[in-house]
């Protein structure tokens, strides 16, 4: 971490700062005292003033317990921003948002010195923790933007502040929050305002840019081939086969193109965990854990990948209710069961009260079952499930249904 005077970090935050015996600087900053190393900030975010004495203990430069965490948090971004010469890019939308942050951050590694925000640190606390990560010779800093409803993307590129800003697309997300498609391009849209002059955004083609001191680079369908299990997109090569990640995978080229560094002829992605990982089964069977999130055009995505890497197996899929769509929400979900019919899915668990629209889209499925909770799916999942099947277990975040993706991997262990 670019280094923080502890009188600044005093002056910039409003709260009790217990300062080590001797220290004058932070170079780093935590939430979680088992990760404090010697020289580091221990920033107390609820329970976590339990842990002062801790991160004392563990060599922490000063623990603070803030009166306002987001505002503090706000305050030690900017100022690590304030010192930094990186490149920033935002990168925000419907779907795909999280793998092309990991797409991009594989491919600008080798050619600069790069920091990406870590899994889903994507939020008020999120994005100036990824800034607190930043070194003096950082050359690029990649920051995955999130959003639960207006105005929420703008204060974080307030502290961000990014030179390019990539929109992958605009899909029916967060519609109780922001109540349409329009809504959703509204509260995308606040990245490409909070630009530079001279800064870049890269925006699907429908999506409407009016500002004219920007350039603007818009994503288009992208070409991808298929060879010995990898997938390449735009003469690149990508250790995937999942067919929507070459969407991402164009995205995060157009973003490497925009800070001027080259394209490597290789690279392997290490994409965060619960994002179609897959992992093998008993008999021959394949899991793909896709259980962080979802929405109606992931699912369609996640069905499509399903289908297509089933190969000769039978099609499982066990899926959990979609948050946060609104009025609209039993809809999306009898849609989403019949594309699993559609896909050729042979068994389909639904998961949580929402998840009974899949059964009733998808009444041509012969084998289906409705379960509660996570919980309470993993029995009824390890019954349908078959050795040699190809299980797709996806769900919005707050089902938890990785749950059951971790048990079947168990028992295959």
């Amino acid at each position: 971490m670019i280094p923080l005077r502890l009188e600044d970090v005093e002056t910039l935050t409003e709260g009790r700062l217990e300062v080590a015996p001797g220290a004058r600087e932070v170079t780093g900053v935590h939430i979680d005292s088992r990760r404090v190393t010697p020289g580091d900030l221990f920033v107390a975010v609820g329970r976590g003033a339990e842990f002062v004495e801790d991160a004392l203990a563990r060599g922490a430069a000063g623990a603070l317990v803030p009166e306002e965490p987001f505002a503090a948090f706000a305050a030690l971004g900017s100022a690590v921003r304030d010192r930094t010469s990186a490149r920033v890019v935002g990168i925000t939308g419907s779907t795909g948002k999280t793998s092309t942050k990991d797409i991009l951050a594989a491919l600008c590694s080798p050619a600069a010195r790069t920091v990406a925000n870590e899994a889903n640190f994507n939020n008020e606390i999120g994005v100036p923790l990824t800034l607190c990560r930043l070194e003096p010779d950082t050359e690029v800093c990649i920051l995955e933007l999130a959003m639960r409803g207006f105005g929420q993307i703008a204060d974080l590129c307030s502290i961000a502040r990014p030179d390019i800003g990539l929109v992958t697309n605009i899909g029916p997300v967060h519609l109780e929050l922001v109540g349409s498609l329009d809504g959703v391009r509204r509260a995308k849209s606040e990245l490409i305002a909070a630009l530079p002059p001279g800064g870049t955004a890269i925006v699907p083609r429908e999506f409407p840019v009016e500002r004219e001191d920007v350039e603007v680079v818009y994503l288009a369908e992208p070409e991808a081939q298929q060879e010995d299990e990898r997938t390449v997109v735009g003469g690149v090569s990508f250790n995937f086969t999942a067919p929507h990640q070459a969407a991402n995978a164009a995205a995060a080229l157009a973003a490497l193109d925009a800070l001027g560094l080259p394209r490597p002829q290789r690279v392997d992605v290490a994409f965060s965990r619960w994002r179609g990982e897959e992992l093998p089964l008993a008999g021959g069977g394949l899991l793909i854990n896709d259980a962080y999130n979802a929405n109606p055009d992931s699912m369609r995505a996640a069905l499509a990948h399903l289908a297509a890497a089933s190969g000769d197996r039978r099609c499982v899929a066990v899926l959990g209710e979609m948050a946060e769509l609104g009025p609209g929400g039993p809809g999306f979900h009898e849609e989403i069961g019949a594309e699993a019919e559609r896909q050729g899915v042979q068994a389909l668990v639904a998961v949580g009260e929402l998840a009974r629209g899949y059964l009733e889209g998808a009444s041509g499925i012969d084998i289906t079952e409705w379960a509660p909770d996570a919980e309470s799916a993993v029995p009824v999942v390890e019954r349908i499930v078959q050795p040699g099947d190809c299980v797709l277990v996806k769900a919005s975040r707050s089902v938890g249904l990785e749950r059951v993706a971790e048990a079947l991997a168990a028992v295959s262990a």
